[in-house]
């Protein structure tokens, strides 16, 4: 028999035979058949047979087309051979590392579909807007429209193609050796760091290009697309998890591009645009004055918003700050108050946590579990009466809400402020409109943090923000509140889904948007966060986003002296040592 505990069905007997046939194995015991743990089933199946060939008869109790496997818990890709009993899971397009590999996948097409339709440009892969990924294209007539839609047109064809992608392992000097002379200067770089005697190429068709992460087995994988035109660039769009079958659909967001633009530009002008370059100012000692210069250009960013915010009057009665997970909005908060005291005002404080309603009260997620995220687990019509009172010169009592008990309590604590005293409300709704719906936004200022960082591997290859938010949240909820990165990475799910529903629809409500990126803070994280993802388990699912973090931090040379960072610096949010944040 070749199977057990399944039956022989459908489309799956042929199949095995097929196998057997091409390793010319039927009948004979040379070849010794494996164990394989698939979809909760045992089977047998011939030694050296591949992901891709095991997955044509699993594709269709899935969503969309597999395009990864997994291998005793341990990411691989489809043209992987198993030689030993294992066990096997598919991922297709409804998982986070299938939309990744899809990405990334369709990148390298666009890369050179580029290349083909404009000799000699180079094309930038910058990062994520609007629901694509945004590219630039440095071609010496510039881009227009129809440049647009040559390139899609020739997508369509090497994906009809369905040329493949092949993997080659080479040293790393030769990779450097390969990349300096096509000019990719900032892959060079990166290679002189990595800590592994051989690295990765991947080739379609004519083209060779290095990708962190793995890739689709060819380019017919990839029939959901599309590209758009936006000035000077053009957005990357693919299929998304909730719908694998259609592309995604762009939208603008202006000030969310100014801010990257801006964070781009001072990334050219301190030099550190990738993380070779910021590996070389590393290895020569020259990173304090980067670190002193960074954390300057903070200050005087929070110091401008300050000097809005005096600027408005009457918009500066109510300052909101919101912003996802980790993005830095207490040690901002009270940076920004600092600066508005040196602008004669004595801003308060009042936090939106105290307004929870009672926990018996707290609406339920559709699993039937409480949802403290929820914009309805605030008491809107109390904390909006308590602000329609202060900004009209009465005097309010403060609530208390014990945790312990899920109460809310009254300690006496009472609040009236001035016209010279802003309140400032910091936390995940504050720029959702029914927080505050009973204030006119001429007395609302608005301002949205988050870590948008403007440091890639290279100039294919970028760092998700989301990646740079989960490390920060990893080392500070180590360092205070004793976690590991294991809980970390279990509750990061729900947070994500959190931050989807309640931040980022109204990010773009703001008036004011602020980065909180530092360009050199993964050289300092990585000493925290490696020792807690090499405690994660392989028999942990979350094992797999762990090992990936971990390949990534690879690229950086880390910086140990961290007298140059101030006491007042976001990052001492996380790492510890803040004279702001307790």
């Amino acid at each position: 028999m070749i199977f057990r505990k399944i039956s022989i069905k459908g489309a799956f007997a042929p199949f095995l035979v097929h196998i057997l046939l091409k390793q010319n194995i039927m009948g004979s015991d040379k070849v010794k058949d494996i164990k394989i743990k698939v979809m909760n089933e045992e089977i047998k199946c011939p030694r050296g047979v591949t992901l891709l060939e095991l997955s044509k008869n699993y594709n269709h109790l899935f969503e969309s087309d597999i395009i990864l496997g997994v291998v005793n818990n341990e990411l691989r890709e489809l043209h992987y051979t198993l030689e030993d009993d294992c066990s096997v899971e598919f991922i297709d397009l409804t998982h986070e590392d299938g939309i990744r590999t899809y990405m990334r996948s369709l990148s390298f097409v666009f890369i050179r579909a580029c290349e083909e339709i404009l000799s000699g440009c180079r094309v930038s892969v910058e990062h994520s807007l609007g629901g694509g990924l945004y590219c630039e294209i440095n071609y010496d007539k510039g881009i227009n429209e129809n440049d647009v839609n040559k390139i899609k047109s020739r997508m369509k064809e090497i994906i009809d193609e369905d040329v493949p992608f092949e993997k080659s392992q080479v040293l790393i000097e030769d990779a450097i050796k390969l990349f300096e002379g096509r000019e990719a200067i900032s892959k060079a770089n990166l290679f002189k760091y990595k800590p592994t005697e051989y690295i990765n190429i991947y080739r379609c068709g004519w083209i060779k290009n290095y990708f962190y992460g793995y890739m689709a087995p060819s380019t017919g994988y990839l029939k959901v697309f599309d590209l758009k035109y936006f000035n000077p660039g053009i957005i990357i769009l693919g299929p998304t998890k909730q719908n694998p079958h259609k592309p995604n659909k762009f939208i603008p967001h202006p000030k969310l591009t100014g801010i990257y633009k801006e964070a781009e530009e001072w990334g050219k002008i301190m030099g550190v645009g990738e993380v070779g370059s910021l590996n070389n100012l590393i290895a020569r000692n020259e990173y304090p004055e980067l670190i002193r210069t960074v954390e300057a250009l903070h200050e005087k960013k929070i110091s401008q918003i300050a000097d809005m915010i005096v600027e408005s009057k009457e918009k500066g009665r109510i300052i909101l700050i919101a912003g996802p997970s980790s993005s830095g909005k207490t040690s901002f908060a009270q940076r920004l108050s600092i600066q508005l005291r040196v602008n004669k005002l004595r801003p308060v404080s009042i936090s939106v946590d105290d307004y929870f309603v009672n926990r018996e009260d707290t609406p339920k997620d559709e699993n039937g579990e409480y949802d403290f995220e929820s914009i309805y687990a605030v008491d809107l019509e109390l904390f909006n009466e308590h602000l329609e009172k202060l900004i009209s010169g009465c005097e309010i009592e403060i609530p208390h809400f014990n945790f312990k008990t899920g109460k809310r309590e009254y300690n006496g604590k009472k609040l009236k402020v001035s016209q010279d005293q802003p309140i400032v409300i910091e936390g995940i709704h504050a720029l959702n409109p029914l927080l505050t719906k009973a204030i006119p936004d001429g007395n609302k200022f608005k301002i949205y943090i988050s870590a948008l960082t403007q440091l890639n591997l290279d100039e294919h290859n970028r760092i998700a923000t989301t990646d740079l938010r989960l490390i920060r949240r990893m080392v500070r909820d180590n360092t205070h509140r004793g976690h590991n990165a294991l809980k970390t990475l279990q509750l990061w799910k729900n947070v994500r889904k959190g931050e989807e529903k309640n931040i980022f629809p109204y990010q773009e409500e703001a008036d004011v948007m602020f980065n909180s990126a530092l360009v050199y803070e993964l050289a300092v994280l990585k000493k925290y966060v490696e020792p807690l993802l090499n405690e994660i388990d392989k028999s942990c699912i979350e094992y797999r986003e762990a090992k990936r973090l971990l390949k990534f931090l690879q690229y950086f040379v880390q910086i140990e002296d961290e007298v140059d960072i101030p006491p007042t610096s976001i990052l001492r949010e996380f790492i510890g040592g803040s004279r702001l944040v307790h």
